[in-house]
């Protein structure tokens, strides 16, 4: 095989295992710690870090550690996310979340420029073009990276699904759940009992296991970038200083086109905070019980990848402010 591609393929698989974790406890986050919001505010504590994160670290670190160690260190935070859920409570699951968004924006930005530096370097031998296989590599990446949704998933709820603590909910306390559980004591709504201890350090340790199975793979298989290739990473991480950045991020605001995104953009983040958070825990977990959550969100997983296809090749022929309404 093409070293190139293997080492495609090895980030690929290496996200694949690492989000397979994170993605299922995200969305277990709200149900899992319920008490006080514990499991929301680790969520919004985890993104505000994140924004933090995105505008100075990654190219601080890749510049200092390469993309190879950027990664492996960036996957980390991950598992300390993981760790933290082991003993939840406001010292532990805010701090690891914090630790967690830093890493994000570093891990995310090391993925890409690996993959591009790859990209073009497989292009200059071959003699093709570079976008090209770049197009093709990222293409390869969310192939395998999409799929993380439906395993991370299926493992919390065939965990959870072994819990013999289950109880039947009446009509009284149904009629409590979803639109309605905001007006009440949420401790009285839930259709099946909190699972057990043993069941959940059993899920957290499968998901560990995979976040150090990422972290493994990255740092045994995955080559670091050659001296020959210095010059084309020292390109793609030549950045303007932190406040030249920071400035240039308001000028967007100029546009008109780009204050109209803005509100659209604000709106998904919305919505994926509903559903990981609001959705799960007052609509699936209230109802059906805790382990429904991971079926109910394969479903999202699998209607949302075959509805980016659909669109995708919808919208040539109804444009993109149709199916923006839509």
């Amino acid at each position: 095989m093409e070293r190139n591609l293997r080492n495609v393929l090895v980030i690929s698989f290496g996200f694949l295992l690492l989000f397979t974790a994170y993605g299922g406890l995200q969305n277990l986050q709200s149900s899992l710690h319920a008490e006080e919001g514990l499991g929301v505010a680790s969520l919004s504590a985890l993104y505000a870090a994140l924004i933090l994160s995105s505008m100075f670290l990654p190219p601080i670190l890749i510049k200092k550690l390469g993309c190879k160690w950027t990664i492996a260190g960036s996957m980390c935070c991950y598992i300390a996310f993981s760790l933290g859920n082991f003993y939840a409570s406001w010292y532990t699951l805010i701090p690891t979340s914090v630790i967690l968004g830093l890493g994000g924006a570093p891990l995310w930005s090391a993925k890409c420029t690996y993959l591009t530096i790859a990209g073009n370097s497989y292009a200059e031998k071959a003699g093709k073009n570079g976008k090209d296989i770049i197009s093709q590599y990222f293409g390869v990446f969310f192939l395998i990276f999409q799929s993380s949704g439906i395993w991370g998933n299926l493992i919390s709820s065939l965990i959870f699904s072994q819990a013999s603590n289950k109880v039947e909910l009446s009509e009284e306390n149904l009629a409590c759940c979803g639109a309605y559980d905001c007006t009440t004591d949420t401790s009285n709504t839930t259709g099946s009992a909190e699972p057990s201890s043993s069941l959940i350090y059993t899920l957290l340790g499968s998901y560990t296991a995979s976040g150090v199975l990422a972290v493994l793979l990255i740092v045994v298989f995955l080559d670091q970038i050659k001296p020959d290739q210095a010059e084309t990473e020292k390109e793609i991480l030549e950045t303007p200083s932190f406040w030249s950045t920071f400035l240039a991020t308001f000028q967007h605001l100029k546009d008109k086109r780009q204050c109209l995104l803005i509100p659209l953009t604000m709106y998904s983040g919305f919505e994926q905070g509903f559903l990981s958070g609001d959705y799960t825990k007052a609509y699936v977990t209230c109802a059906l019980g805790i382990h429904y959550i991971g079926y109910v969100m394969i479903c999202f997983s699998a209607v949302n990848s075959l509805s980016s296809l659909l669109f995708g090749k919808i919208s040539q022929f109804t444009g993109r402010k149709l199916l923006f309404a839509l």
